[in-house]
């Protein structure tokens, strides 16, 4: 209760001595009655009464109303966004906290000025009279973005929502306008798009690494099976050489008419009767290396050839032995892996070079886990099996598994398990995209008997009619 409601009421201005007094006099006036004046005395006793009752209703109204007030103050006060409440010609009838501090100016300063007259610029001037000075009553607020005059003279970008404000009879008698600097939130917004592009920098750095470091395996294991023939060749390149000497040799005796006992001698010495004999196995020989080296280049056209949007048939197990064949070569001489294709035909739809990558990164992920395992010899075991149009190859390995905790984010851009500098952490994540842009499945496990196990399931490809 307030303090005006909790006094002690007055007492009425006539007491009883005195209203006892009173009646007697007036009963001597000639011609009125003592029972008329009890009725007045009543009368202005209760309208006393009820000065009293509205006395203390009209304070309790005004404590009221000044507990409003303050409730209203403090709102004002703790808005972060800036407030201005102006009439229909723009003059300013209430400001907040936060715009006194944005503007450098008092209350006092600013109450009954222009709301233009904070304003930075011609065109925001003309922008805020197109939505302060509108006739027609707005569905709905409306928004403008003007430049404000900060306490140093600057100009503070602000989006202002103005609404209309009322009066009791529903027409327009003001603008409310609540906005936000955004300075501030466009220096974060520039700063998140710099942190942003240096991200997507960081992440194209991080798949050419990824790439080249496929592409290294891949060179590896192309050169050493490439180092074989073209030793070969360089051999035999070389006891052709050794020949064409001593034919030249032989030749300018012919030529320079030696006698036959002289020639003979000769050929025996330079046995050219041998080197005639091992000509069409030296021809042979380096044809064949050529022939080899020309069968590699080809499959490694075929395999790393760039990709396309259209897919074409492609044999899987084929795939997957040449990515055996060349990881083993390149970079696990000491691994060993087997694999047991499914029976009959396992043709896929699909790109060739982006299937190697799959299978080689399963293959050499798999070597680089097991030969963690000190008292283990590296092995992978792949099989493969053709089930209702599909086909699953297992990538079972030796190694130490994959802790239960990390099982659902082996395929997570950027995580691995290996140590800093061994990895990127994108291989799998390629991998796991490269799949599903081939309609398939990618996952892994726990093998019961320790080590690791991927499942690679691709679609079978539907014979043509």
């Amino acid at each position: 209760m307030s303090e005006s409601s909790s006094r002690t009421p007055r007492s009425s201005p006539l007491d009883d001595p005195q209203r006892r007094r009173l009646l007697g006099d007036e009963a001597r006036l000639e011609g009125v009655e003592e029972d008329t004046w009890i009725d007045v005395i009543q009368k202005m006793d209760e309208v006393y009464s009820q000065l009293l009752r509205d006395e203390v209703a009209l304070e309790e109204k005004n404590a009221q109303l000044e507990q409003s007030q303050q409730f209203i103050f403090s709102l004002l006060s703790a808005m972060s966004d800036v407030l201005v409440a102006c009439d229909h010609r723009g003059v300013i009838e209430e400001t907040n906290a936060a715009l006194r501090e944005l503007i450098g100016r008092s209350d006092a300063d600013l109450h009954g000025t222009s709301v233009y007259a904070l304003l930075a610029g011609e065109a925001a001037v003309a922008r805020m009279r197109g939505v302060v000075e509108l006739r027609a009553l707005p569905r709905v607020a409306d928004t403008v973005e003007v430049e404000l005059l900060d306490a140093q003279g600057r100009a503070v970008p602000v989006d202002f929502n103005c609404s209309p404000r009322v009066d009791g009879s529903g027409r327009r008698v003001g603008t409310v306008l609540v906005g936000r600097p955004m300075a501030e939130i466009k220096r974060a917004y520039r700063e998140l798009r710099e942190a942003h592009e240096a991200l997507k920098r960081t992440q194209q750095q991080l798949l050419h690494s990824e790439k080249l470091a496929s592409l290294g395996r891949l060179v590896a294991g192309v050169a050493h099976e490439l180092n074989n023939p073209i030793s070969f060749v360089l051999g035999n390149v070389n006891a052709l050489q050794r020949y064409g000497q001593r034919l030249s040799q032989y030749l300018e005796a012919v030529h320079g008419q030696e006698d036959a006992a002289t020639l003979a001698s000769l050929r025996r010495s330079l046995r050219i009767d041998h080197l005639l004999a091992d000509l069409p196995s030296l021809i042979a020989g380096m044809l064949e290396g050529a022939q080899r080296t020309a069968d590699i280049v080809q499959g490694l056209k075929r395999f790393s050839a760039v990709d396309r949007e259209e897919h074409v048939a492609v044999d899987l197990n084929a795939v997957i032995q040449r990515a055996i064949h060349w990881v083993c070569k390149g970079t696990a001489q000491d691994f060993h892996v087997t694999f047991s294709p499914a029976p009959g035909e396992c043709t896929v739809l699909g790109s060739t070079g982006q299937l190697m990558q799959v299978v080689m990164n399963l293959i050499q992920n798999a070597y680089d886990a097991a030969s963690g395992v000190a008292e283990n010899k590296p092995a992978l075991a792949i099989r493969s099996e053709i089930n209702g149009g599909k086909v699953k190859v297992y990538f079972q390995d030796n190694g130490p598994g994959i802790p239960e905790n990390v099982l659902s984010r082996v395929f997570d851009p950027f995580f691995t398990t290996k140590p800093v500098g061994k990895g990127t952490g994108l291989g799998l994540s390629i991998s796991y995209g490269i799949v599903e842009r081939h309609a398939g499945k990618l996952s892994a496990g726990r093998c019961p008997g320790g080590g690791a196990v991927f499942e690679l399931e691709l679609p079978l490809k539907t014979p043509s009619v």
